[in-house]
């Protein structure tokens, strides 16, 4: 057992007042009535005294006392308490290419406002975590159930140079192989949802993410945003004097396919997204242990008024009177 709140033990010096002053006036009490009366007196006025029974009821009610004191103290005691470890990484493009208008209002927003529609259908208990690329890519929210994070992750995305859809794999797969094994020694089913528009063109290659993910035994499933018409408007601050011609960012589908194809995953396209919950449909559940402290104040509350109950019947059927 520990205590949540233990510096308020100090409470438990007022019990122990308490207790000194009866032990005090209880001695008192006897030195006078030995002073002022005769032993043969008492014992032809009260033959059957109450001898140490009459300290019992005071005890008990210095015990109820104390038991309050450890309530208020917050006393908790260790749990093994079951958790889901099933867990979905939600994978982000954020390369300028994403800014293109072919897909309303534009591929970017299109693919917040699907990844958002995606968590919001997730299971309760499924864990989710959210990954952003374009050159590099980080994790922008560990796995946890608390979907608040993931969405205002996902609502502020800012657009970068380059694609690097490998490492957005390779990023993803630290974040799920980071979780404790079970009792078993196996890692709990995962999945990862990349979102994007094109190919890589910086990190690692796509084929060595795929054959980690393999390795992983984790699907990748990707969704495709954008057309092949889509374009964007470059401004390069080295030729502000120039005026900026559009370039065209056509969607690679076949590239995502493959992704998904060689890894086990699922293909979307913008226009197929209400199937997108066979994406964890058939993840699984894995329940896993954690110990955490839960509080047993009331257990002590509870023996506290027992206590204090046990005192007033013991006072009322020995002496006809409350404690």
């Amino acid at each position: 057992m520990t205590l949540l709140s233990p510096g308020r033990l100090w409470l438990l010096v007022a019990v122990a007042v308490i207790a000194v002053l009866y032990v005090v006036m209880q001695r008192r009490r006897r030195t006078y009535a030995l002073r002022f009366s005769s032993s043969e007196l008492f014992d032809s006025v009260a033959p059957t005294r109450p001898g140490l029974r009459r300290h019992l009821p005071p005890v008990v009610f210095m015990l109820a006392l104390a038991t309050l004191v450890v309530a208020v103290a917050q006393p908790a005691r260790q749990v093994r308490v079951p958790r889901e470890r099933a867990t979905v990484i939600v994978a982000i493009d954020v390369s300028l290419s994403m800014q293109a208008e072919d897909v309303d209002p534009d591929r970017l927003q299109a693919a917040q406002e699907a990844a958002n529609r995606f968590i919001d259908e997730l299971p309760p208990t499924l864990n989710v975590g959210v990954v952003s690329f374009a050159g590099t890519a980080s994790v922008l929210v560990t796995p946890t159930r608390d979907r608040l994070p993931a969405r205002n992750a996902i609502n502020n995305l800012r657009l970068a140079e380059s694609t690097a859809i490998g490492e957005a794999i390779f990023t993803s797969l630290d974040a799920l192989l980071g979780a404790p094994p079970d009792e078993t020694g196996e890692l709990p089913p995962a999945r990862i949802v990349l979102l994007s528009d094109g190919e890589t063109t910086v990190g690692r290659p796509d084929s060595a993410a795929i054959e980690a993910a393999r390795e992983a035994q984790i699907p990748v499933s990707t969704i495709a945003f954008g057309t092949e018409g889509g374009t964007i408007i470059y401004d390069d601050p080295r030729t502000e004097s120039v005026e900026s011609e559009p370039i065209r960012v056509p969607v690679r589908e076949d590239n995502l396919r493959a992704i998904a194809d060689q890894t086990d995953g699922a293909f979307f396209t913008a226009s197929s997204l209400q199937e997108l919950e066979d994406v964890y449909q058939d993840i699984g559940s894995a329940i896993g242990y954690e110990d955490v402290n839960r509080e047993i104040t009331d257990w002590f509350v509870a023996g506290g008024l027992a206590l204090l109950v046990l005192t007033s019947g013991l006072s009322l059927l020995w002496f006809q009177r409350l404690p």
